[in-house]
C-alpha cells in the first residue's frame, strides 16, 4: 500500500469533520490536539516534511483531510504495524520461494528426518507468527520514526569521516554478539520447550522454515537489530538495506546448501548442525562467539560434497547422533516423519 493509498483511506474511514460530532468523552483528546498522546489531531495543521532528503513525493490533498494526520502517533503505530507485517510477508515469501526453486536441494524430502506435510506447517506457523512479530516490533520503529534513536540521513551527518560504511560492519558485529547470547539463551531448559522448540520441530529445515518461530522468540532475536539505531547511528537507507538483508541471510542459513566451508561464516552447514544437534553453533553470521562460547561445532566434510552430502551413510550417522541428543533436550520425539510414514504404508 502506497502513501496516497494509506492517505485515502484515512481520509475515508475517519475525516476531519469527524472531531466535530464527536462525544464529550473524548473532548480532552481533541482539545489538545498538539499533545502527542492526543488521540485526534488538526489536519489543517499538519506540514509534509520528507523522512530522507533522498526522497520525495508531494502527498495528495488526502494527506490534509483526516482526522489522523500522517504525524499522528496512532496513524504512525497502525501504519507501522501494517507495513511491518505485510513487507515481512512479502520478503517471506518472495525470497523462500526463490531459494526453494533455484537452491533448496530437493533431496531432503528422502531424508530420514523430513516431516510429513512440512512446507505446509512452516509456513502455517509463520504466517501466524508474522502479525504478532510485528506488533511487538512496532514500538521501535515508532519511536525511530518519531526521533528517539540515532538515525541520521545524509553523509554530511554522519559523526565521522567513513562511518557510512564503518556501520554495517558495526552493525553485524554487534547483533552478531547480541543474537548469540539471546538464542543460546532460548536452548535453557526452562525456556526451550515454552518459547524456542517450536523453531526446532524442522530437523531438516526448507528456506519456508526461515521465519517459523513461535512469535517471542522471533521477535527475541530481531531485538539487537531494533536496539542497535538507539546507541549507534545508523543511516536511514542503511538501516532498509540491512533489514532486507537480514530477512535474507536468514533464510539462506535455511536453505541446505552447504557452500560456505569456512572456519568463520556462520552459513547454512553450520546452521543445519545446530538444527540436527540443538546445542551448537547458536551465531547468526559468525562462528566467532560458538568458539569463545564453547558451543562450536564443526559441520561434517561429507556436507560439502555432493555425492555424500545426501547420501544414505551420512543420513543415518546423521539420524542417530539426533535422536540421542533429543532424548537430552526434548524427552521423546512427536514429531511425525515423512519416512516412517512411507515405511507404514509399504509394510
Amino acid at each position: 500500500m502506497t502513501d496516497c493509498q494509506r492517505d485515502r483511506l484515512y481520509a475515508a474511514t475517519l475525516p476531519a469533520t469527524l472531531t466535530t460530532s464527536l462525544s464529550p468523552a473524548l473532548s480532552t483528546f481533541i482539545e489538545d490536539a498538539n499533545n502527542t498522546l492526543s488521540l485526534f489531531g488538526d489536519a489543517s495543521a499538519y506540514k509534509y516534511q520528507p523522512a530522507t532528503t533522498y526522497l520525495y513525493i508531494e502527498p495528495s490533498k488526502y494527506a490534509y483531510l483526516s482526522a489522523w494526520p500522517r504525524d499522528n502517533i496512532y496513524r504512525q503505530a497502525f501504519s507501522l504495524f501494517l507495513i511491518t507485517w505485510l513487507f515481512g510477508v512479502l520478503l517471506y515469501f518472495v525470497f523462500s520461494s526463490l531459494s526453494y526453486v533455484f537452491v533448496f536441494d530437493k533431496n531432503t524430502f528422502k531424508h530420514p528426518k523430513y516431516l510429513r506435510n512440512q512446507i505446509r506447517m512452516e509456513i502455517a506457523q509463520t504466517m501466524e507468527a508474522m502479525p504478532i512479530m510485528s506488533i511487538l516490533t512496532t514500538p521501535f520503529f515508532l519511536a525511530e520514526v518519531r526521533g528517539y534513536g540515532k538515525m541520521y540521513d545524509t553523509f554530511a551527518e554522519e559523526p565521522f569521516p567513513y562511518y557510512s560504511v564503518l556501520q554495517f560492519p558495526l552493525f553485524l558485529l554487534f547483533t552478531d554478539f547480541c543474537i548469540y547470547w539471546i538464542h543460546r539463551g532460548l536452548h535453557h531448559p526452562l525456556i526451550y520447550k515454552r518459547l524456542h522448540k517450536p523453531h526446532h520441530k524442522w530437523i531438516m529445515p526448507t528456506p519456508y522454515a526461515s521465519h517459523a518461530f513461535h512469535p517471542v522468540d522471533g521477535w527475541s532475536q530481531s531485538v539487537p537489530y531494533h536496539v542497535f539505531p538507539f546507541i549507534f547511528p545508523l543511516q536511514k537507507w542503511a538501516y532498509v538495506v540491512l533489514f532486507v538483508f537480514i530477512n535474507f541471510w536468514t533464510i539462506m542459513i535455511h536453505d541446505g546448501e552447504y557452500v560456505a566451508n569456512s572456519p568463520i561464516i556462520n552459513g547454512a552447514a553450520c546452521h543445519t548442525m545446530h538444527h540436527l544437534y540443538f546445542n551448537y553453533n547458536y551465531g547468526q553470521y559468525t562462528t566467532l562467539w560458538d568458539r569463545v562460547g564453547g558451543s562450536y561445532r564443526k559441520p561434517n566434510d561429507e556436507l560439502f560434497q555432493r555425492e555424500t552430502k545426501m547420501g544414505k551413510k551420512e543420513w543415518e550417522k546423521q539420524a542417530k547422533e539426533m535422536e540421542n541428543i533429543l532424548q537430552i533436550v526434548e524427552g521423546d520425539d512427536d514429531r511425525q516423519y515423512l519416512g516412517e510414514e512411507k515405511m507404514k504404508k509399504t509394510s
